[in-house]
């Protein structure tokens, strides 16, 4: 195309199809920069678009061709000489002598400013941008300007139908992105359980999602109003747990109706009301939509205020809404768990209230109380005391069966409980850090005290007393300060109740005597009496044979126990002398003698001492005989007393000389690894380089309750069977008993130590197995029955004490 009064050739269709071949606004608004930088040469041009955004319209500086000039990215639009486009949209062109600096102060120029032409750019008579032309050596010629004047038509299309695409790509990467965070956050809205750590959950993704300054959580109560369950972010016109009555809030009235609420300025009324007598932290938008759970409302969130301060829109309302339907499902299931939980806390509950009521034995009362409950309340230690003869005396502890009364821990127990003995109603004292929840002084005190001396950091202590008076008191305790919730605080209320009933009955049953011996005894009589008399005559004969049979018939007894490998007879070859290890004669698993040389010190230093000695031992025996052969009694006595005293120092540097050579004191095996890297290693006096082991016998210690110690002797013999040599038995005899007992959990053994031939060396120590000690024959009576008769014995003592 020729434009009329130009030189240049003006390719329009070219130009147009350079357009086409881009779709972005800056690679489009590049290539209107471009060719007309083709027609000025030596100028800078600069492509604006016209945008918008929550500031309002402005200059975006898009494309930039040539040197000497820096435009500002965003320039307001009434601003300078392209204002003058906004008010008349034609090219004009601006002397550098009759412009002044203010005019063109959204560009960084570094050169002297000859002329600015501002050509808009139009789309269906429309301003969409504009191009700047900056000259700094010649005046445009007018002839040029119409040829881009020719172009600008067509730019201004092509930059509107860019601008259209990339809204319409935005958009649907927007969608897509939203999608996206739709199915993330349906993947963390599943993914817990927890009632207390999904609400935490909903808020912040909410929050995130719609880019907002909070989100509040009401949950529907039974009473029809609503609870603040839960806040994320900041919203100074609500706080946690507000309750709010119906008709008396936003969330009230969306709770009423189930519809959701958009409210986009703060002079609504409602807003009004709701930021009476707020400074600092108005609502100055809301939204707010119904949590919907099967057609029941069960919530409503509210999200206030957006961090970009636009109002909120209707497409954030649809995310509210869309959100708030995961969000359902997922507090239907949290919801679904603590119902089971609940469902799990009465059927413990009644387990235990079975145990408690179905017994009066008062030991089984005890440690069903403190050991059931821990089914379902995450406690690591329960305690019971009761009060016998007007003191409280701690009677059980779960998770053992019997305790020390002189541990420390269960002192320090039985005191608290004396203490807590003394409140009327029950009492949860707990440590977050370094405060412990308690009103008084003395209290935290005690319990700051308690806290430090054992791992818990909450104690929940409930009295037991009823219309008779007190009975006693039950503690739990635990590490997690808040690990009871309001379904344990029931329960243990519940438990409570039916521990005090069952604990006042087992106590009165156990004062009445004999009543648990006497009445199975007495119907087992009667149910004899009524047989026939030749059925009786034949239960007799046969008691009687059965009776001589336990006592005349005579049957091994055997005490058995677990069995472990001690470690073998050991000895440890050290240094008598300091020096540097020079040589190592053995490595690890050698085998020694005893006395044989296992590695060698530096001795220069004793070979010299004894070479001197024995030079000043014999200097003085040539001067004892020269003076002997002077007849000089005086100075051969004197001499012969040298000599004596430098043979002494003889004997004693070879006895250092001898100690370099480090000896074996024992037959065996080297045990110690990596020796011969000791080599240059320098040993003090007495300190060890080696371990010989003698593995020819072996000791095996076997564990024996204490129940049996009485039987046990030395001498006796033994069966081991170790669990690495299970088809092997290894005989031995009992050396030696432990004359201290240990303590092994709840219950105290002694210890039977059995010398095993171990000829192949394949007992080794901390293999473990069962072992068997023959204590003799016995009647076949005691065999079976000693262990009932006896704990029979031990009740017999207890209840009479004689």
């Amino acid at each position: 195309m020729k434009t009329p009064g130009s030189n240049l050739d003006l390719n329009v269709a070219g130009f147009a199809s350079r357009l086409l071949e881009v779709n972005e606004t800056a690679a489009r608004a590049r290539v209107i920069a471009q060719t007309a930088g083709e027609l000025f040469p030596a100028t800078t041009v600069i492509v604006y678009v016209l945008e918008e955004d929550v500031e309002g319209q402005f200059w975006a500086a898009r494309a930039i061709v040539g040197d000497g000039a820096e435009p500002d990215r965003r320039v307001e639009p009434s601003y300078g000489i392209l204002g003058s486009l906004m008010q008349s949209p034609v090219t004009g062109i601006f002397e550098g002598s009759t412009l002044v600096r203010e005019e063109y102060s959204h560009l960084n120029v570094r050169r002297t400013v000859r002329s600015i032409t501002c050509v808009p750019l139009l789309a269906n008579g429309t301003l969409v941008g504009a191009i700047e032309v900056i000259s700094f050596e010649n005046t445009p010629d007018h002839a040029l300007l119409s040829d881009i004047e020719a172009l600008s038509e067509i730019a201004g299309q092509a930059l509107v139908s860019s601008q259209a695409y990339e809204t319409e790509r935005n958009n649907s990467l927007s969608s897509i992105t939203r999608v996206t965070q739709f199915y993330d956050i349906e993947k963390v809205f599943s993914s817990t359980l927890e009632m207390d750590q999904l609400l935490p959950i909903i808020g912040n993704k909410s929050r995130e999602m719609l880019e907002c300054a909070g989100v509040n959580i009401w949950l529907v109560q039974g009473d029809g109003s609503l609870l603040l369950i839960h806040q994320s972010g900041v919203d100074a016109t609500t706080h946690q747990d507000m309750v709010q009555a119906a008709g008396a809030g936003i969330a009230a009235d969306v709770s009423d109706n189930g519809e959701p609420v958009l409210i986009e300025t703060a002079e609504d009324e409602r807003l009004v009301r709701r930021n009476a007598n707020i400074e600092e932290g108005r609502v100055e938008s809301i939204i707010a939509a119904p949590l919907i759970d099967k057609g029941s409302l069960v919530g409503v969130v509210e999200a206030v205020n957006r961090l970009d301060g636009a109002p909120f829109d209707d497409d954030d309302l649809f995310v509210l809404t869309s959100l708030n339907e995961t969000a359902s499902i997922a507090l239907y299931n949290a919801s679904l768990l603590q119902a089971e939980r609940k469902v799990e806390v009465l059927e413990a509950l009644v387990n235990v209230s079975q145990q408690i009521t179905s017994t009066l034995d008062l030991d089984r009362v005890l440690k069903a109380v403190v050991n059931g409950p821990s089914t379902v309340i995450p406690y690591e230690r329960a305690a019971i005391a009761l009060e016998q003869r007007g003191r409280m005396q701690l009677r059980a502890v779960s998770g053992t069966s019997q305790f020390d009364p002189e541990d420390p821990q269960i002192t320090l127990l039985r005191q608290t409980l004396e203490w807590a003995s003394l409140l009327k109603e029950p009492l949860l004292i707990s440590q977050h850090g370094e405060d412990i929840s308690s009103d008084r002084e003395e209290t935290e005190a005690k319990f700051r005290h308690y806290f430090s001396q054992t791992a818990s950091r909450a104690f929940y202590v409930v009295p037991l007393a009823d219309e008779e008076g007190r009975v006693g008191v039950l503690s739990f305790e635990s590490s997690d300060p808040d690990f009871l919730s309001v379904a344990h605080f029931e329960m243990i209320k519940v438990l409570s109740s039916q521990a005090t009933v069952a604990l006042r009955n087992a106590s009165l049953y156990k004062e009445v005597a004999f009543v648990g011996v006497l009445q199975p005894l007495m119907q087992k009589k009667k149910e004899f009496l009524a047989l026939e008399k030749h059925r009786r005559a034949v239960v007799l004969a046969s008691a009687c044979a059965a009776a001589l049979f336990l006592v005349l018939f005579p049957m091994p007894l055997r005490v058995d126990g677990r069995a472990t490998v001690a470690p073998a007879h050991a000895a440890h070859v050290g240094a008598d002398v300091e020096g540097v290890v020079k040589q190592v004669l053995v490595k690890e698993g050698d085998p020694v003698r005893n006395g044989a040389v296992i590695a060698t010190l530096e001795d220069w230093d004793y070979r010299d001492a004894l070479a001197a000695a024995q030079a000043k031992r014999e200097t003085a025996a040539a001067l004892m005989n020269r003076a002997l052969a002077a007849n000089d009694d005086t100075e051969a006595g004197i001499q012969q007393a040298q000599s004596a005293y430098w043979t002494a120092e003889v004997a004693r540097a070879q006895e250092r000389l001898d100690r370099t050579l480090l000896r074996s004191p024992i037959d065996g095996v080297v045990a110690t690894p990596h020796l011969e890297n000791l080599v240059g290693h320098k040993l003090k006096s007495g300190e060890t380089i080696a371990d010989i082991v003698d593995n020819s016998q072996a000791l095996v210690d076997l564990e024996i309750d204490q129940d049996d110690i009485s039987l046990l002797a030395a001498g006796q013999t033994a069966r081991v069977k170790l669990d690495g040599f299970p088809s092997r038995t290894f005989q031995g005899r009992v050396v030696v008993v432990s004359p201290v007992a240990r303590l092994e959990g709840d219950t105290r053994h002694f210890y039977a130590r059995v010398a095993v031939v171990n000829r192949d060396n394949v007992l080794r120590a901390g293999m473990q197995g069962r072992g068997k000690i023959s204590t003799g024959w016995h009647p076949v009576g005691k065999v079976l029955f000693r262990e009932p008769v006896m704990w029979i014995w031990s009740k017999l003592w207890y209840w009479f004490g004689w």
